[in-house]
């Protein structure tokens, strides 16, 4: 077989200890092998990037096992090409699974360029990344302790929620405060909604009524104060995003056009893909790394059903939120939602939707350009006469109608 790299290295790392087999060239021909363990920590990690300096080494592989890659990664990166490969993708033989084994059948797959890397963002990236993922973190924190504000109230037989769309409002949180002190009634509780709430002071007044005991104001009163100190975090991390986001500013505000992304989509697909697009051999490419592309599952000639595959999780949901919130619009993304929810379900048209985004998304980035809305009748405009007579047909027929064509003679 091929030698494509011949001073190489494969990594076995672990939480303590990461395992090292070198592959050099020897004298006699052939190659030779050098095995060594070294410490996770950071001073005998540099111990091991001189080690594998001195055997000339130039290419480096390891698995991605969770968080413990990353220290490797930071200290071996500014000085060796080093690869970061799928487990799934290199397992050993099984019964012959050693730390040392792994090791070495991870260096001699690298060797032969056997070894598919996975996609590494350059720094700058990495730490944009780094902050717009945890601030989605701490936005899901929010929305627990929100959630459990509401298993409360609902134990207490109040039905806030019944009435207003979101009870941390402003005129929500001020009766949640109101509740917690308990020296009002449904009432004057009522009294204390603003602005478009004012409007449904009687079903207030009803929701209102319940019966709070004092455990309860005392748990709400703890998730209400967690809660705003969610949300300082949130905003702290938001002035921080905007610091980091400046190199990539003009790729968010590009993909900020596109029905159903909003800036904060835009800058999830913009940390997720980045901005430099030669990456990806294609935007078909970019769509099965983001897990919204199908499978291939075919056997004995036969192409048999697969989901889509997995891949990168942020992008993929951000992207399927981005879809519902197009079909909600009045644009192309809106009119291919439809067309596909009809005959494949709602899930499936958001997958496709969310293809779709990311599809446009690589081609405004590559081609620096912002978005072209098609319309909503692009369908209607480019279907076939004899297609759209037999959709139009069966609608009729769906409602209850026999329908008996019959061509009408146009005037010259």
């Amino acid at each position: 077989m091929q030698v494509v790299y011949t001073h190489c290295a494969g990594l076995d790392v672990h939480k303590k200890t990461v395992t090292a087999c070198v592959i050099t060239p020897n004298q006699k021909g052939g190659t030779k092998r050098e095995i060594r363990t070294f410490e996770t920590h950071t001073n005998s990690l540099l111990n091991m990037l001189d080690w594998l300096l001195s055997f000339a080494c130039t290419h480096v592989a390891m698995e991605s096992t969770g968080e413990y890659w990353r220290p490797v990664f930071n200290i071996l990166e500014s000085s060796l090409e080093v690869m970061l490969v799928n487990a799934r993708h290199v397992k050993n033989v099984p019964g012959r699974k050693t730390d040392v084994k792994d090791s070495q059948w991870l260096a001699e797959l690298l060797q032969h360029g056997l070894l598919r890397p996975s996609f590494i963002p350059p720094l700058p990236q990495r730490n944009l990344r780094d902050l717009v993922r945890h601030r989605s973190n701490f936005v899901r924190e929010r929305s627990n302790l929100v959630n459990r504000i509401q298993k409360v109230l609902e134990a207490a037989n109040i039905k806030l929620a019944s009435v207003a769309t979101d009870i941390m409002g402003v005129s929500g949180r001020a009766m949640l405060k109101a509740i917690i002190a308990g020296d009002k009634n449904p009432e004057e509780m009522a009294n204390l909604a603003v602005a478009q709430m004012r409007s449904k002071q009687e079903q207030l007044k009803q929701a209102l009524v319940g019966r709070t005991q004092p455990h309860q104001r005392f748990i709400l009163a703890q998730l209400l104060s967690q809660i705003e100190s969610v949300e300082q975090v949130i905003k702290q991390f938001d002035s921080q995003i905007e610091e980091y986001c400046h190199p990539f500013n003009q790729a968010v505000q590009l993909l900020d056009t596109i029905p159903g992304v909003a800036r904060q989509a835009a800058l999830v697909i913009v940390c997720e893909i980045g901005i430099d697009m030669s990456r990806f051999k294609s935007a078909a490419h970019l769509a099965a790394w983001a897990g919204l592309a199908p499978g291939n599952f075919e056997s004995a000639g036969k192409r048999l059903s697969s989901g889509t595959r997995k891949g990168n999780r942020s992008l993929r949901t951000i992207l399927v939120q981005a879809a519902h919130a197009a079909a909600r619009t009045n644009t192309y993304l809106a009119a291919q939602f439809r067309r596909l929810s009809a005959r494949r379900g709602a899930k499936r048209a958001a997958i496709a939707v969310a293809h779709s985004i990311l599809v446009i998304a690589y081609h405004l980035i590559q081609r620096n350009t912002p978005y072209s809305e098609l319309g909503a009748s692009y369908f209607e405009r480019h279907e076939k006469t004899h297609l759209k007579k037999k959709r139009l047909i069966k609608q009729l027929e769906q409602l209850g109608y026999q329908v008996n064509l019959e061509p009408v003679s146009v005037a010259s």
